[in-house]
């Protein structure tokens, strides 16, 4: 019987979930801006909360689907083929924009249906980021595998 995957350490879990929010902010807030005529200010103040609750749903979902997977298939996050890495990401985005969607109405006035639009294309933005990003954090901070 084989031993279980190592997974990713707290630390390392923390670093993905910081570099991937400040990276996410960086690359999504000015297209958010220019496309949902959302002013400046009330712009950033939601992106940056909805960061926080982001890394907190990052956190947590990623340690459950990791430790899913490893149990499901043996192997460690940075094995996952492509197929893993688009559920990963799909459902990532989809338990956030179930969280989103009322602070996004209430922070940017709009009614439910902008907001789920706007929610959606910042869903859709972020998978793609989502699916980028942990490639690439995986091909550069690999899960350590000691014996």
């Amino acid at each position: 019987m084989s031993s279980p995957p190592k997974l990713r350490t707290t630390f390392d879990r923390l670093r993905q979930v910081f570099l991937f929010e400040v990276g996410g902010l960086l690359l999504i807030t000015p297209p958010f801006i220019w496309l949902s005529g959302v002013p400046l200010h009330d712009s950033l103040g939601l992106m940056v909360a909805m960061a926080i609750i982001a890394g907190v749903w990052n956190t947590l979902y990623n340690i459950g689907f990791d430790w899913a997977d490893a149990r499901l298939s043996g192997r460690s996050a940075d094995q996952r083929p492509t197929a893993w890495r688009i559920v990963h990401a799909l459902g990532f985005e989809g338990g956030l924009l179930l969280i989103s969607l009322p602070m996004v109405m209430m922070w940017t006035g709009m009614d439910w249906l902008q907001a789920l639009i706007a929610d959606i294309g910042l869903a859709a933005a972020y998978v793609v980021y989502a699916y980028v990003f942990n490639l690439g954090y995986d091909r550069f901070f690999p899960v350590a595998q000691t014996d």
